[in-house]
């Protein structure tokens, strides 16, 4: 009898425990973000349930997450400047049960703009009027939006920037066209051949830089932004190209004159020797 109730008892199956999983731990990076971060959630989940789904809600917005075993991630978009976001992560295991996190909060906050980083970089004045361009460089560590930013040709007003256009951090960016033969580009036209008066302002209205030619002569009062960073020659391409052509003229003249002092030396020497015979 005892033996019989010890086999009935050895093919009872323990039943996996039927219940709700356990969110051990929920992180976000970065925990400072800016409106040109996204933000990745992570959450770590536990018990002897499979997850089934896995969701991150924020501001009225669900998001499915990824992952398996332990871990799941799910990323919230960049926001806008000053946005509250609040989120929770909710995971539903194979049995049924529901768990939903604590709820977790940030604050997206951009650092203040060092409009000093901003510089005229390069301009291009030849060829069709759709080919013209200005070329802006940001050397500051984070992007810089251009809404508001001005430039004046010539002390009138030629362009004007609108939201949604930045200057990445290390960055350019490029206003191309001109006589308004391009939707961004400027209103002005522009001659490689003419004097000419750029000019960068602030939204504010404070003057960061500017650029002048006078005849036919390049002048900055400002660095030229990739000098700085020592990726370009503070001169124009054709600029460049003439001093690299006078630079090599000047080179050849200086070995045409060291060959013939060398000449010179070789002749006196050889005279000298004949007149000691």
């Amino acid at each position: 009898m005892a033996a019989a109730l010890m086999a009935f008892t050895g093919c009872v199956k323990d039943e996996v425990f039927k219940g709700p999983s356990t969110i051990e731990k929920v992180v976000f990076a970065p925990e400072a973000p800016t409106s040109h971060d996204a933000v990745t959630v992570t959450a770590t989940v536990t018990g002897l349930q499979a997850i089934k789904t896995a969701t991150l809600k924020y501001n009225g917005t669900e998001a499915a997450m990824t992952g398996s075993g332990n871990t799941y991630t799910a990323t919230i978009p960049a926001q806008a400047d000053g946005t509250n976001v609040e989120f929770t992560v909710t995971v539903v295991n194979e049995a049924g049960f529901t768990t939903t996190s604590d709820k977790f909060s940030y604050k997206v906050g951009d650092p203040a703009t060092d409009w000093t980083k901003l510089k005229f970089n390069e301009v291009y004045g030849a060829g069709a009027d759709e080919e013209k361009f200005f070329e802006l460089y940001n050397a500051s560590d984070f992007p810089i939006k251009l809404t508001g930013v001005t430039i004046n040709k010539d002390e009138e007003l030629t362009w004007t920037g609108i939201d949604g256009e930045v200057v990445p951090a290390k960055g350019f960016f490029a206003i191309i066209g001109g006589k308004g033969t391009t939707e961004r580009g400027f209103k002005s036209g522009f001659s490689a051949k003419k004097s000419v008066l750029l000019e960068l302002f602030a939204p504010d209205g404070s003057k960061i830089d500017f650029f002048q030619r006078r005849k036919g002569r390049f002048r900055r009062l400002g660095r030229i932004a990739r000098e700085q960073q020592g990726l370009m020659e503070p001169h124009s391409r054709r600029n460049r190209q003439v001093d690299d052509h006078r630079g090599l003229h000047s080179r050849r003249s200086q070995l045409h004159r060291r060959h013939r002092r060398s000449r010179r030396q070789t002749i006196e020497a050889s005279e000298l020797w004949q007149n000691s015979r």
